[in-house]
């Protein structure tokens, strides 16, 4: 069986997880979407997924675009960091 099959989202509108916009009801659309993966038994998996495909849109995870671009970025600092200390 496929993570996907024991998500929460799967039987909510997928529109909801891919939000227009910056503020204001984007805001509120984006705390409802954190919400269903805050209660979703498999929010880690598709976060890890989400990160390992490079999903740029949406809510994935619990997690927005920037906070995954975030990830990313501190994840390949501590990569470089390591190669570092090991070519010391």
């Amino acid at each position: 069986m496929s993570w996907r099959e024991s998500a929460a989202c799967r039987d909510v509108d997928p529109d909801l997880f891919f939000p227009i916009g910056t503020g204001g009801l984007t805001l509120v659309q984006i705390g409802e979407a954190k919400a269903v993966c805050a209660r979703c038994p498999v929010s880690k998996r598709c976060l890890e997924w989400a990160l390992d495909v490079g999903q740029v849109e949406g809510v994935w995870g619990g997690t927005t675009e920037s906070e995954r671009r975030a990830t990313r970025r501190r994840s390949a600092r501590r990569k470089t960091e390591s190669i570092g200390a090991k070519a010391s």
